[in-house]
């Protein structure tokens, strides 16, 4: 009898399945194609009645049936069963077994008792919720004469149902998705081949994640003959854009990837975003900028050197406690770092903060870079004003007294010397915004970029001189 309950139990999911892949099969098409004929179990509760009204149903099994009075209070302890019949088991056997007429109503005059009884149909409808999902938990109510109404049985059974497609659909969604300190089946089949390949010894864990990637931790092999280093860790950028949807702000209009953007999907999107900070940490290191060294990238996983030691990330300057002397030379190489990145490798991080640098063997190390864009970026001046703002507020917070306020750095690392006047920060960027939009300007006129600043009278002249022309540098 076990072995029957379980097939049962078995069977239903199987119809499940097959029913949902009915639905996902037909669409919305007018036409649709039936699995009716390959279901395990005839189904026996559709019920097409309206709110207050649940069809009738054969009773010769029901243990809650009009008459059986013996069988009316008893209800399973556990509820291992999915049918009426196997209910049937826990419960005291009838008197005598009775079936309800075929004309809907037994008894006569004052004693006709119709299957729309509240009575009949409550205890009817306790009895059925075992036949929800198993993930629902209705209870035991052994002992106890539960009638559940019509109304309040049907919103139920409409809300297990909708639980069940949903629950269907996040779990399609999180096996073609990398989420959470977790990835896709394709992410990990190409980890696997990197282990295969001895590119990697082994992988160990996560040790980070952000909005966009999910870091892990892994220990190196060999690449083409080329040693890898004892210690690497594997970026996997997400493969969801809920997280980060204003993510094709930093590469549709990045000179270097806005011929490929227009031609791709949202999903290999993604890939083209680790192939942009794979460029950006290579014009980094090429300056001798500290930030880490890119091993390998395969689609949308980038490989990079380790920053720390026996498998402990180095810590954020955020959280890393420095003497006043330490704060204040980090500050400096901060200074330094904004100034190079911006004029030798021509980049704006864009998103530069505490929480992206690295404090190990006593230097500032740069991560995080795949949003970073070029000054000519329409939008790169502006991404510069935020970095300064993050980097001035942090280190004056820190009590650094020689940090730059906000528009002394902007200055000091794009050597524009917008005036500052009366230090108002809306004046400021309004300023900003204006000469971004001349030098948007010259490169749809002209196709070449500039951002030398000039004054009212020269402003004037502005058309008749070309702005002076910059190489771009190669990656």
């Amino acid at each position: 009898m076990l072995a029957q309950m379980l097939q049962m139990q078995f069977d239903r999911e199987f119809d499940d399945q097959l029913r949902r892949e009915e639905k996902k099969f037909n669409g919305d098409s007018k036409v649709s194609i039936s699995f009716e004929n390959y279901r395990k179990v005839h189904p026996y509760e559709d019920s097409d009645g309206s709110e207050d009204e649940v069809d009738w149903q054969d009773t010769r099994h029901d243990p809650y049936r009009a008459g059986n009075a013996t069988a009316t209070a008893r209800v399973p302890l556990r509820r291992t069963a999915r049918s009426q019949s196997a209910l049937f088991l826990f419960c005291s056997p009838p008197a005598k077994a009775q079936t309800a007429p075929r004309r809907g109503f037994a008894g006569k005059g004052k004693n006709i008792t119709t299957k729309h009884d509240a009575v009949t149909c409550g205890r009817k409808n306790t009895a059925r919720m075992d036949n929800f999902a198993p993930e629902v938990h209705v209870g035991d109510g052994l002992g106890m004469d539960l009638k559940l109404s019509n109304q309040v049985f049907n919103s139920l059974k409409q809300h297990c149902a909708s639980e069940q497609r949903r629950s269907a659909r996040l779990h399609e969604k999180k096996e073609h998705s990398t989420a959470e300190q977790a990835v896709d089946p394709r992410t990990r089949l190409l980890m696997y081949k990197m282990v295969n390949a001895g590119v990697l010894d082994s992988i160990n864990g996560c040790i980070s994640t952000g909005k966009e990637s999910v870091v892990f931790h892994a220990n190196g092999g060999s690449l083409d003959e080329r040693p890898v280093p004892d210690e690497v860790v594997l970026k996997v950028f997400k493969t969801t854009l809920n997280e980060f949807r204003n993510r094709d702000r930093y590469i549709k209009d990045d000179y270097r990837f806005i011929d490929r953007f227009a031609k791709l999907n949202p999903r290999k999107i993604i890939r083209l975003w680790a192939e942009k900070e794979m460029h950006n940490l290579s014009r980094m290191k090429a300056a001798a900028i500290a930030c880490p060294d890119v091993v390998l990238l395969r689609k949308h996983i980038l490989v990079m050197s380790f920053i720390g030691r026996d498998h402990v990330p180095a810590p954020k300057l955020k959280d890393v406690v420095l003497s006043c002397d330490d704060m204040k030379n980090a500050f400096y190489q901060v200074l330094h770092l904004m100034q190079t990145l911006y004029a030798e490798c021509h980049l704006v991080h864009a998103d530069l903060s505490e929480y992206n640098m690295l404090w190990h063997q006593g230097k500032v190390w740069l991560i995080d870079v795949s949003q970073s864009v070029e000054p000519t970026h329409p939008h790169g001046l502006e991404f510069l004003f935020r970095d300064c703002r993050n980097v001035s507020t942090f280190f004056q917070k820190r009590g650094v007294s020689e940090a730059l306020g906000i528009f002394e750095l902007f200055n000091a690392v794009s050597g524009l010397n917008i005036p500052i006047g009366a230090e108002n920060e809306a004046e400021f960027f309004a300023e900003i915004v204006a000469l971004e939009k001349r030098n948007e300007d010259h490169v749809q006129r002209r196709g070449k970029k500039t951002f030398a600043v000039v004054s009212e009278e020269e402003e004037e002249d502005e058309e008749g001189a070309d702005p002076p022309l910059e190489a771009d540098a190669d990656d």
